[in-house]
C-alpha cells in the first residue's frame, strides 16, 4: 500500500487542510516525526500542524477522520451564527471569509505560544487583521462572538504590555489600535527590561566578589545582555527609520527622504 505521504495531489498551501492533509499528519505522528517536518512536507506553517494536532485529540489521540468531521461541524457553526448579509462588508478585496476566518485561529495560535492568553490573542488577532488596524470594543465582541467584558478585560491586558493603543474617532467613539509603532516600541520595552537585569547582574557581581564563581556568571550574563540591548535599540531605530521614510518633494522639484515619525526618545544603556 502506498505511504500516505506519497500521495499526488496540489494543495494549496494558504487553504484549509484537507482530509487528505489530515491522514499525511496522522501517518507523521505515527512516524515520530516533529510538527516542524510534518509542517514542512505539507508546505504549511508550523503553526497550522500545532494547531491541529492540540485541538483533535494531541499526538497520541489524533483521528484524521473525526478531526475532519470536528472541522465540518465548526463550519456549519460558524455559518449558522454569522449574521446574514454582514461577511460581504467584512471582507473587502474578494478575501474568502473562511480563509480569513482560518487564518485568524492560526495568528492566534501563534500569540498564545508567545505567552499571551486565549482571549487577548484573540483581539489582537482580530485587529491585526483588520485593514483599518482599528475597532470599537462592539465591533470586536460581534467578530469574535464574546461579551463586552471580556473584550474590555483583554484590552486592558494589551494596554498594559503596549499592544494596542486607545484613540477617538470622529464620532468620538473609543476604537484600539494597533500599528507599526508598537512593534518599535514593543523592542524599546524589551531592551528595557535587559537594563534592568544588567543593572541587576552588576550589582550581585560587587556583592558576590569579582572573580568567583557566581559573580563572574552574572558578569557574563551582564555583558551579553548590554551587547544585545544596543544592538536591538540600533536596529530598531534603523528599522524605524527605513520603515516610516517618504520621499518628500522640495520646493525645487527634488526628492528628499522624509519621516512618518520624529525623533524618538531611547533609553541608553550602561557600559
Amino acid at each position: 500500500m502506498e505511504h500516505p505521504w506519497g500521495m499526488k495531489g496540489v494543495v494549496m498551501p494558504g487553504g484549509r487542510l484537507t482530509q487528505q492533509e489530515r491522514q499525511q499528519i496522522a501517518a507523521g505522528l505515527a512516524d515520530g516525526l516533529a510538527y516542524a517536518e510534518i509542517a514542512r512536507r505539507l508546505d504549511r506553517p508550523t503553526s497550522t500542524i500545532t494547531r491541529e494536532v492540540s485541538r483533535n485529540g494531541g499526538p497520541a489521540g489524533y483521528r484524521p477522520d473525526l478531526a475532519q468531521r470536528a472541522t465540518q461541524q465548526r463550519t456549519h457553526r460558524r455559518r449558522q451564527a454569522a449574521p446574514r448579509g454582514t461577511q460581504a462588508a467584512e471582507q473587502p478585496y474578494g478575501r474568502d471569509a473562511e480563509a480569513v476566518r482560518d487564518y485568524q485561529e492560526a495568528l492566534t495560535t501563534v500569540f498564545m505560544a508567545s505567552g499571551l492568553p486565549k482571549m487577548m490573542a484573540r483581539v489582537l488577532g482580530c485587529l491585526y487583521t483588520t485593514d483599518t488596524g482599528s475597532l470599537t470594543a462592539s465591533e470586536l465582541a460581534q467578530r469574535l462572538q464574546v461579551s463586552p467584558a471580556s473584550v474590555s478585560k483583554a484590552i486592558a491586558f494589551l494596554e498594559s504590555l503596549e499592544l494596542v493603543r486607545r484613540q477617538r474617532d470622529e464620532r468620538r467613539r473609543e476604537r484600539y489600535v494597533v500599528d507599526d509603532d508598537l512593534w518599535y516600541q514593543s523592542m524599546i520595552r524589551s531592551a528595557r527590561y535587559n537594563d534592568e537585569f544588567i543593572e541587576a547582574a552588576r550589582q550581585g557581581v560587587a556583592i558576590l566578589g569579582p572573580g568567583t564563581p557566581a559573580a563572574t556568571r552574572l558578569e557574563n550574563a551582564a555583558r551579553f545582555l548590554d551587547f544585545v540591548s544596543e544592538a536591538l535599540i540600533r536596529a530598531a531605530e534603523q528599522g524605524r527609520e527605513v520603515l516610516y521614510t517618504k520621499a518628500e518633494t522640495t520646493a525645487d522639484g527634488t526628492a528628499e527622504a522624509g519621516s512618518d515619525h520624529g525623533p524618538a526618545s531611547v533609553p541608553t544603556t550602561t557600559a
